[in-house]
């Protein structure tokens, strides 16, 4: 009779843990809808956890034609730093991590082994040594002081490696370098069709990453029609005492989140696949 409740008992405690880091990831979430859909005048009052008359649309609006309408310019640099920044990096990642994976050469493990210990450095203390960099390029206020720091993901290389070496069979590229197929048509025609749920993964966790970067853009970008709508909001936030409404920001945070939604939505699939694949390795 201990015996068979014992599972049951493990069962339930996991259950609870599981449904108390839902509820902890969920309210915010939900307080920020219901937050951005109160009219104005009214975030402070009644339940901060439900509605109470709700003006969405209206302050959607406003949020788009406040200051003529930066707020566009915002999402827009944000759509621009994360997709290139995105799509570079994910293609430098694999291309590294299957270099690493399927290529023998002196120094291998070394290089690797760097790689690894800079996926454990905090991104924070990067800001600086990058701020001083990217200065003397006379790169600063530019959209290539964001850009250009986007482009190197180390947990992609490291991931890139890992499902390269799980998932690619050395037999498969053998074979295709006996049918006449040079390294990069091996490369691009073989191996990066077979690794697409890496790919997806690393992409997803670059435009998360860099969709989300504050610290560096705000070191590095000046002028307010270049930044991402994170530093953007950031400065509405601190403007409360010039008649920013604190509605701006918090409606504002709320649409800026939709992209990512749409995001972990449309690529939900991949992005398990090549966890899974991470993980088994």
């Amino acid at each position: 009779m201990t015996t068979s409740r014992s599972p049951l008992a493990g069962r339930l405690v996991v259950n609870a843990v599981l449904g108390l880091m839902a509820l902890y990831t969920l309210i915010p979430l939900w307080w920020l809808f219901v937050s951005a859909s109160k009219g104005e005048g009214y975030l402070y009052r009644g339940n901060p956890l439900w509605f109470s008359h709700f003006d969405l649309g209206a302050n959607i609006g406003r949020v788009f034609t406040f200051q003529d309408g930066i707020f566009s310019s915002w999402l827009v640099n944000s759509a621009l730093y994360s997709l290139v920044g995105a799509a570079v990096s994910t293609l430098l990642s694999v291309m590294a991590g299957y270099a690493l994976a399927k290529y023998r050469f002196r120094g291998r493990e070394s290089v690797f082994n760097v790689i690894l210990a800079s996926v454990l450095i905090p991104a924070p203390l990067f800001a600086l040594p990058l701020f001083l960099m990217l200065a003397e390029l006379h790169l600063t206020d530019t959209y290539w002081a964001v850009l250009i720091p986007s482009f190197v993901s180390p947990f992609g290389v490291y991931l890139s490696r890992v499902y390269a070496s799980s998932s690619v069979p050395d037999e498969l590229l053998e074979a295709a370098r006996i049918d006449g197929a040079g390294e990069q048509r091996t490369f691009f025609r073989i191996a990066l069709p077979v690794m697409t749920p890496a790919l997806v993964t690393i992409f997803l966790f670059q435009f998360v990453s860099v969709w989300n970067n504050y610290l560096l853009p705000a070191l590095l970008l000046n002028d307010a029609s270049k930044l991402p709508v994170t530093v953007g909001l950031v400065q509405w936030r601190s403007e409360f005492a010039n008649g920013v409404s604190p509605m701006l920001p918090i409606v504002g945070a709320f649409v800026s989140l939709v992209p990512l939604l749409v995001a972990f939505v449309a690529l939900q699939r991949f992005w398990r696949t090549g966890l899974t694949a991470g993980a088994v390795k």
